[in-house]
């Protein structure tokens, strides 16, 4: 892989996992458009040119932070259908993860849009920003290695589900290659259709009869009502601090809580160096509190009343939680652990505003379904669902599914603003902490943070495996050393997709802006 370095600029800057989605969001920028729209721009060339990643058919969530420091978010999240109950999955031990049962979710990316657009400041007009999606939706974008590779790994469970999978993405009878090109365009005339007259039309507009027609003649409960009550949310970021910063991260339904606890936790840890022993130790330690706490309390709020906020913002139980870990043995492990595939992203303006952003399909290429007049690929984030009676996460109608996404966002004592994320299911809140207590604890360069090897607890990416997964490029008696601390070690490798696709943007006081992004994508940092 290339050797990346950290990129720096000042009249804006966008980082993404695929590099015409970061070139689409600089061009707004070059426009003058703000970062809100360049973000927009990224979220739909992103649902385009990384179809196995993320699509409109989706959902979204969204960090924004103001030149005049309010820092506000926005969650595109579809909640269950009206007809998804316990009895439409009678017989079924679980949701199933892919097929028309599994598409029971309203998808919220374009209301996620809609909202940022309506509070971003701007002035472009939406043809503009979707100006790029559209033309690669139309007339082709080259297909990564990544990409081919998900489309050959998975293809078999893909290509058997109703719908226009095969037609589109198997369109010579054969998975998608590395360099075949890709064409859309049905997605293309979907992406138009919004562009003209906006992104109500999904849920409630001519698109909307037609996305309900599709997922009714394939088998999805999701009607056109639940697509007309959807709507986005504006809830309260969660927030922490630690030393000489405030964290802020989603509140539920995603995992945010999770990643501002591993950082609190880990913030009353003693560790030297970066990547020593004591410093992904005390991680992966860290993690594990975090997560069951997680597994047990984060969900829709509505059918919770864990006071998240609370307990990060309780010093005296933070203190208590990190003391229960110990310094040199491992809590004994696994505990349940998810999936899921998404994009992060971010972008900055010369104004002062920051954006952290991230949506997803949940799985590769979310439940399989690809709507044939419309061309959208739905999600199967309700495949999360719980098939109880109650508890965590149990499936009800209308309820929104337990997310790992979680955009990101830090406020430094010295002036600095850090937008940064990954993709990655259960390693998102893990490569979050990893990049950044590399940059802020121990001074590593930020691109350095992101480009090193790193570590998972659990499975991701379709792993079925709970183990520590370490990249190879560590030091050597590291590995001996956590195994010895009964952690159960599991090497995957030189540098792998595994560990999520990360990126990070840093804007300094004096309107300096650093970035970086993952050399495990195909990412590219955009400034001009």
């Amino acid at each position: 892989m290339m050797a990346l370095s950290t990129i720096s600029g000042t009249n804006g800057m966008v980082t993404a996992p695929h590099w015409l989605a970061a070139q689409a969001g600089c061009d707004v920028l070059k426009d003058g458009g703000n970062a809100v729209e360049a973000a927009v721009a990224v979220a739909a060339t992103l649902a385009v040119v990384y179809p196995h990643m993320t699509g409109i058919g989706g959902d979204s969530f969204w960090l924004v932070a103001q030149p005049d420091g309010a820092i506000h978010s926005i969650h595109g999240c579809g909640g269950a259908a009206a007809k998804a109950d316990l009895a439409l999955y009678a017989g079924l031990g679980a949701v199933p993860t892919r097929g028309p049962l599994a598409a029971n979710t309203v998808a919220g990316t374009v209301s996620g849009w809609a909202a940022m657009l309506e509070s971003g400041g701007g002035n472009l007009p939406l043809s503009r920003l979707l100006r790029d999606a559209i033309h690669h939706a139309e007339n082709g974008v080259a297909v990564t290695s990544g990409g081919a590779a998900i489309a050959a790994a998975k293809g078999g469970e893909l290509r058997v589900q109703p719908g226009a999978y095969a037609a589109i993405f198997e369109p010579e009878g054969r998975p998608l290659r590395e360099g075949d090109l890709l064409r859309q365009p049905a997605l293309a005339a979907t992406l138009r259709t919004i562009a003209t007259h906006g992104p109500a039309d999904f849920y409630t507009g001519a698109l909307a009869d037609l996305v309900a027609a599709d997922l009714a003649a394939l088998g999805s409960p999701v009607s056109r009502d639940d697509l007309a009550a959807h709507q986005a949310t504006r809830p309260t970021p969660l927030t922490t601090r630690i030393t000489g910063i405030d964290l802020y991260n989603s509140a539920p339904p995603t995992q945010g809580f999770a990643s501002l606890m591993i950082l609190a936790l880990f913030d009353r840890l003693r560790a030297d160096r970066a990547d020593g022993f004591d410093h992904i130790h005390g991680l992966v330690e860290a993690t594990k509190q975090a997560f069951l706490l997680r597994d047990t309390h984060v969900g829709d709020p509505a059918f919770h009343d864990f006071d998240y906020q609370g307990l990060l913002d309780d010093p005296a139980a933070l203190d208590a939680i990190a003391a229960s870990i110990d310094p040199a043995r491992a809590l004994p492990w696994p505990r349940p652990s998810a999936q899921g595939d998404t994009c992060w992203f971010a972008a900055a303006d010369r104004e002062g505003r920051v954006v952290s952003a991230i949506q997803s399909t949940y799985f590769e290429f979310g439940a399989g379904l690809v709507l044939p007049q419309t061309g959208i690929t739905w999600q199967n984030r309700g495949s999360s669902f719980r098939l109880a009676a109650d508890g965590w996460n149990a499936l009800r109608p209308g309820r929104k599914p337990f997310h790992t996404l979680n955009p990101a966002l830090a406020r430094f004592d010295d002036g600095r603003l850090m937008a940064y994320g990954t993709m990655g299911g259960e390693g998102q809140p893990q490569t979050q902490a990893a990049l950044f207590t590399r940059y802020v604890r121990f001074g590593v360069d930020l691109q350095q943070a992101i480009s090193a090897p790193r570590w998972l607890l659990g499975r991701t990416w379709g792993e079925d495996s709970t183990t520590l997964k370490l990249e190879d490029g560590f030091d050597d008696a590291l590995y001996a050393d956590l195994a010895a601390a009964g952690h159960d070690v599991e090497r995957v490798g030189p540098l792998t997709a595994m560990m999520g696709h990360a990126g990070a943007i840093v804007r300094h006081a004096d309107g300096r802006l650093d970035g970086a992004t993952d050399p495990r994508s195909d990412g590219q940092v955009a400034t001009w």
